[in-house]
């Protein structure tokens, strides 16, 4: 595995937030609009989480986690520019066809039942990806042009920029993350 990494996952920069404290450790995923009927899907081991404020929307946002909503607004950087500072390992991934399920694993991720309701039936394509992910803190938060190609509704962005990831220190143990882990194994089964 190379110290570097050029790809990146956008996710709401509030849950991000959430991960970096190890609050979350997943994601509920359907795909952005440009990625059209494919949907959305795990093609890396690795990335980049990408903090963004597209779509971000309180009404989906788990109670818990609204509060945070105005420091992640209110450390955004400036127009034009992303900041970069987690470094995300795929430990598991679920397609789940089963809305129910997804009610054992709220505190696992950061949206309501409404929010997880509507990407699991959007499109009429009754599933979601739960992604699981061990994160790490890279040494230092690094600031990047955001440049057209990686605006709009997409979950993959391939960076224009090499970004070291070999010095990342998790945000959780070993102990802890594996406990949570085998947590959401119990509810969703074996990952596929």
């Amino acid at each position: 595995m190379t110290d570097t990494e050029r790809t990146a996952l956008k996710e709401w920069a509030v849950l991000v937030d959430a991960m970096e404290r190890g609050d979350i450790i997943a994601m509920v995923r359907k795909g952005g609009i440009r990625e059209r009927r494919a949907g959305f899907d795990v093609r890396h081991d690795r990335f980049l989480l990408y903090p963004t404020f597209f779509h971000e929307k309180l009404a989906e946002l788990a109670e818990r986690f609204r509060p945070s909503l105005e420091r992640a607004h209110e450390a955004r950087p400036p127009e034009g520019s992303l900041r970069l500072r987690l470094v995300a390992r795929v430990a598991a991934v679920w397609r789940v066809t089963e809305l129910e399920r997804l009610r054992g694993i709220a505190h696992e991720h950061g949206l309501t039942w409404g929010a997880v309701e509507s990407r699991f039936r959007y499109r009429d394509d009754p599933v979601v990806h739960v992604v699981a992910v061990r994160v790490a803190r890279l040494p230092e938060a690094l600031t990047l042009p955001e440049i057209r190609r990686y605006a709009g509704c997409v979950s993959w962005v391939k960076l224009d920029d090499d970004v070291l990831v070999h010095s990342a220190e998790p945000v959780l143990g070993d102990d802890v993350f594996s406990a949570r882990l085998a947590a959401l194994a119990s509810v969703l089964g074996e990952p596929g």
